[in-house]
């Protein structure tokens, strides 16, 4: 029977607490260092708007780059110590920043390879967590394990963006870089204190096999089962246009509806919020209409509120657009959480990393795509109507859980041995604390 849907994860599971408190801390620094690395580029370096753009594309790239192998190495590998080395490699990159400034060899070029090698970092980090976490909670606990990481993530992404541009006002954006590298070595402590132990890795039975072999069956295992199919096709269209009308929200806000610089960061962790909230309501709501429903209400339905965005105007109508981008959070957070618990539920755990990188590789490799379109769009049609046709590309990517075998079923499956069809459910009540 799963633990009561109020939870007490935090206070009765020594290790979760600590993976919780190490991702917490990893998030927000993450957080902390979207703003203060553009910062330490213009304030510092008086870097171009393209040498700005190129350190945002330096952190995504590793994902296409590595993200397929990485996969296959963390299925191979025990996950811990692999999440033990990526915040040990974080730490030392984002306190070198500092360090070069004082030595007077800080330049775009080091920025860009700090960039590069801790977006390669989160890469192993990002798939070792993913698959680690089953190893150390039971199956009923992962719905509230989910929830309780998405929330917290949620807040220190608010925190954060808060956070960097306080700490670069306080102590100067290179030394601030300090503030983000300790939360790395937070990360890192808290790592190290969990006690549980995985086991060694054992391929009994199974012929060996290459590295491209094992990248194709993370492949095929996408393209073959019509769930994990569905997920990520949806999720590559949906950053596709969530990364379309982030890119150009803050120009939208400034030019087009004439807020002062501060209230948009205001206006943006405003917006933020609402992946707490939606991590608050996600189990709660999948335990009342199931699983499968609750992704389509997440997905569809209140993302469905961003179309309001567009129509923002200065005074009263700046609701508009709290209103659309606090449900697209929401929804966003939410359907994540729904999606997590699934996999770890769904696929088999020496599968999990290859299935994360696989869906990762095709996911973010979206997110550049969907910023070049926003600012295409922008340039070529305005920013209003920029706004209005990527807001309108979440629900539209969200049609594909409608055309797939989600929209016949009350709960998502919890075992590959069913399929599709309205009886996928193996066990509903197991999913619906999701």
């Amino acid at each position: 029977m799963s633990h009561d849907i109020r939870g007490g994860l935090l206070r009765r599971h020594r290790d979760f607490r600590l993976l919780w408190c190490g991702e917490t801390a990893g998030k927000f620094g993450a957080s902390v260092t979207g703003v203060a690395m553009p910062l330490v580029a213009v304030s510092t370096l008086d870097a171009s708007t393209f040498e700005v753009g190129l350190l945002s594309a330096a952190a995504w790239a590793p994902w296409l780059i590595i993200g397929l192998p990485v996969g296959v190495w963390v299925d191979r590998l025990r996950r811990r110590p692999i999440m033990l080395a990526a915040a040990a490699v974080s730490l030392v990159l984002f306190a070198a920043i500092p360090i070069a400034s004082w030595s007077g060899r800080l330049s775009i070029g080091l920025l860009l390879a700090v960039a590069l090698l801790a977006g390669t970092a989160t890469v192993f980090f990002q798939t070792a967590y993913t698959a680690y976490l089953p190893t150390i909670l039971d199956p009923d606990d992962q719905p509230e394990g989910n929830a309780k990481l998405h929330g917290s993530a949620s807040a220190a992404q608010i925190a954060g963006l808060g956070a960097g541009g306080l700490i670069a006002q306080l102590a100067g954006a290179v030394n601030g870089m300090f503030a983000n590298a300790a939360t790395f070595l937070v990360s890192l402590l808290c790592l190290a204190g969990i006690r549980h132990r995985e086991p060694r890795v054992t391929r009994a039975g199974k012929r060996p096999t290459s590295l491209a072999g094992e990248v194709h069956e993370g492949l095929r295992l996408i393209a073959h089962d019509p769930w994990f199919r569905t997920f990520t096709l949806f999720g590559a269209a949906s950053n596709l246009a969530l990364m379309g009308y982030q890119s150009i929200q803050v120009v939208f806000l400034i030019r087009s509806v004439g807020l002062a610089p501060g209230a948009v960061g205001a206006l943006i962790a405003a917006t933020s919020a609402g992946g707490v909230a939606g991590a608050f309501a996600a189990r709660r709501v999948a335990h009342r209409i199931g699983t499968a429903r609750a992704t389509l209400l997440f997905e569809l339905g209140l993302p469905s509120l961003g179309l309001l965005i567009p129509l923002t105007t200065g005074g009263a109508g700046i609701l508009l657009f709290v209103t659309g981008g606090f449900s697209v959070s929401a929804g966003v957070v939410a359907g994540n959480i729904i999606k997590a618990s699934f996999q770890q539920r769904y696929c088999s755990p020496d599968l999990l990393g290859r299935l994360t990188a696989s869906s990762a590789f095709l996911g973010y490799g979206a997110i550049p795509v969907g910023a070049l379109l926003g600012g295409v769009l922008g340039t070529a049609l305005g920013l209003r109507t920029a706004m209005a046709l990527m807001t309108a590309g979440i629900p539209l990517a969200a049609l594909i859980l409608l055309l797939s075998p989600i929209r016949h079923s009350r709960d998502l499956p919890t075992s590959r041995r069913t399929r599709s069809g309205p009886s996928t459910a193996e066990s509903p009540a197991a999913l619906r604390g999701e």
